[in-house]
Order: C-alpha cells, then structure tokens, then sequence
C-alpha cells in the first residue's frame, strides 16, 4: 500500500507542476507515466510483445513493472510462444487378425527384423509378413507334434532363430526359406532368445541359459544357470557386452560377456521378469518390468550395479521397448489394464495410454527405423501403433477388409 500511495502521490505532483508551466520538461515526462500506468493496469496479467519490450528497456517505467507478482524473467517466459505437444494417435493405423496367437506370459512369439519382415508365431507354424509389400507368406510348419515358443531375428535379418515346446532350436535362411540348423541342448521350451552378432543365446523352462555360435559345427559354446526357475526374458546390450536375463523366480540378472558366473542378481522384483530392455541412450541402463503380483518398472545402472527407480504401473508388465529416436520407452501390460503405455524417461510421465486389446498385451516389437510398434494380444489380434512417428501419425489407415488384413 504504501508503494502505490507513493507513486500515486508521484502523479498527482507531475500532473499539477505540468498545469502551473505547460512548458515544463515533467509534462512529457508525467504523459508517459499516465500512459504506462494505464498499460499496465490493463495488461497486468496479460503478456504480449509489448509488455516484454518494455522489459528489456532501460526506461524509467520499468520499475513499475516490479508491482506485479510475477518476475519479469517469467513474464519473458509466459510471454513467449507455448511448444506444441507431440501428437500420438490412440487408434491404431493397421489390425491384422492372428488366429492362434496364443495367450502364454513366457513365450515371445513376434519379432521385427532388420529388413523390415515382422516374424509371428502361430500354433505350430512361422509366418512372415511383409512392412514393404504387406503381404504374408509361411516359413515353416513344425509339425503335429511341436509348438512354436519363441522367435528371434539374426542382427542382419537374414536368418530366424526359432525356439520350440519341445526344447528345439532350429535356424532358418529366410531367403532361401530353408532350415540350416537343429539344435539341441534345452529339455524343455524355449521360451526367450537373443542375439549379439553370431552368438545366439536362448534361455529355457530347464532353467538354463544357452550360447551358440552359429559360425561353428556344433554351434555349442556354453551353459550357464542362475536362475532356479524358466528363464522368461533375455536381452542382449552388444555396446558393452552385457547380458540381462529375467526369470520366474522373480530374479533379473545380469552376466558380463559370456562369463558362467553373473556380475548382478536383482531381486527387487515381487513376480516374474520378462520384460526387459538397454537403453541405447545411456550406457548400462536397463529396464526391468514386473509380472502381476510386482507390476513395477524398474531401472538399473550395470555399470555400478546400483537401482535407479521404481515406477508402479498398476498392472502386470509383459514387454518394453525403448525409442530408438527419443528417450522414451514404451510398454505393454496384461492384468487387469491390457493397455500400451508410453513414458519420458527420466520423469516417468505418460505420454499416451493407447488401449484395444481386449486381453493380456503380451507381445511387442519395434519397426527397424523406430516408428511404429506392433503389439500381439491372446484376443489373436495384431496392432500396429504410430507411436514415435515423426511425422506425427499422418499415414493413411488402410481398411480392415483388405486382402491383407490377416495374417496366415
């Protein structure tokens, strides 16, 4: 109160000084004080160009800017133009029926290459479908007896690992559509598989953990365990040759090179881990997610072997995928959501809550440019998602009812 008397007592003596000599040099001055006051009564909450301009003036009516309750800094800041929120469509652009698709947490069934052929699962048979073309042809049928357990595409894309009920590993040349290897080791499925160049690592309901080199006659290179229960989810960081591997006893761990001892165990997690990826912004960090009793996604630094942070996503966790453009990370959730979310990391803040599915989203892979995802759910159903398209969602939905709407 006693500012504003003050000025106002200060107007009120300009104005009579420039009454007694019209002449004075204070009538000039006492008009813009009247026509600034005026402003800034007007504009008090209000910033425009012009408020700012006069900010950054060196005039003597910027200090009764200073009655405001917001700084002038902020009010720089709120005048400026706001940034446009990157849009993500909630709607998938494509759905591509996969009968068959079964509704199984520890298998993998769906896996993207490197030239752009997204591999599926189905019963006892591999189909391929075709981003440039969109058409769909079969791999590989394995038969009355066998069931397909999980897939894997070769870092170049010429060649599939596939991972089967029965404890085989079977290598197929995708261009000559022809099995160059049959592998045995495993006694029971093999449910996870990862590559790091010619090493195949593939992990089982035996509790084992396998590598291969495919390079070599007998492909076998070693054996490790340390998990006490199936191995749900492997993954790969070929930049500093680390290996994280999940598992049903609740454990994620974390083995340096092909070393038959692991460097970290985890136990953090309250049920199954199979979602698990690297970062391939930040060296040595991985996330970790959670089954149904858990639903947390978690992250760790492998270089310390220190937790990072813990997120509650409020449902079981299946898949994650970090964004190969931004540092982002999507994932997949089963009980009781069934939703696909995507996060900023560090903050944790969602971006987009995309829903469709009508069961447990337990698949998930990622184009070779880093766009689009594709999400597989027990509703046999497969859903493609501009999710970090930069150009914001803009392609054009083809109709379901197309030729090929369907894969098999």
């Amino acid at each position: 109160m006693q500012v504003e008397e003050n000025v106002y007592m200060s107007l009120l003596q300009s104005e009579l000084v420039s009454k007694e000599d019209p002449s004075t040099p204070n009538r000039k001055f006492a008009t813009d004080i009247n026509i600034a006051t005026s402003s800034v009564r007007k504009k008090l909450f209000q910033y425009s160009e012009t408020t700012t301009d006069i900010l950054k003036n060196d005039s003597p009516m910027k200090h009764f800017y200073t009655m405001s309750p917001i700084s002038s800094k902020g009010q720089a800041i709120l005048s400026s133009p706001m940034k446009n929120q990157r849009f993500i469509s909630k709607t998938p652009f494509k759905v591509l029926d996969a009968p068959e698709l079964q509704d199984d947490f520890y298998l993998n069934l769906v896996d993207w290459s490197s030239q752009n052929v997204m591999a599926v699962g189905l019963g006892n048979c591999v189909y391929l479908w075709s981003a440039a073309t969109c058409k769909v042809s079969k791999l590989c049928d394995l038969g009355a007896f066998d069931t397909v357990a999980s897939l894997s595409w070769m870092n170049t894309g010429s060649h599939l690992a596939i991972g089967t009920m029965e404890g085989w590993v079977q290598l197929w040349d995708v261009q000559k559509q022809k099995r160059v290897r049959a592998l045995t080791g495993h006694v029971s499925r093999v449910g996870s598989m990862t590559w790091n160049s010619n090493i195949l690592t593939t992990g089982s309901r035996d509790k084992n953990i396998i590598h291969r080199d495919v390079r070599s006659a007998d492909a076998f290179v070693k054996k490790v365990t340390g998990h006490k229960q199936e191995i749900c989810g492997l993954k790969w960081n070929v930049h500093n040759q680390q290996l994280a591997s999940g598992g049903n006893d609740n454990k994620l761990l974390v083995w340096d090179k092909l070393n038959e001892k692991p460097l970290y165990k985890f136990s953090d997690h309250k049920a199954a881990v199979k979602a698990i990826d690297w970062s391939p912004h930040q060296p040595g960090l991985l996330a970790s997610g959670g089954g149904t009793a858990d639903r947390h996604i978690r992250f760790w630094n492998t270089i310390t072997g220190s937790s990072i942070n813990a997120i509650d996503t409020g449902s079981q966790v299946c898949n994650l995928a970090w964004s190969k453009n931004s540092n982002e990370i999507v994932s997949t959730h089963g009980y009781s959501q069934n939703q696909v979310t995507v996060w900023k990391y560090p903050s944790m803040t969602q971006l987009a809550t995309l829903t469709g599915h009508t069961s447990r989203v337990l698949y998930l892979a990622m184009s070779p440019d880093g766009q689009t995802v594709v999400t597989g759910a027990g509703d046999e159903t497969l859903r493609f998602w501009n999710i970090f398209d930069k150009r914001n969602g803009t392609k054009v939905q083809r109709s379901l009812l197309d030729e090929f709407s369907r894969i098999r």
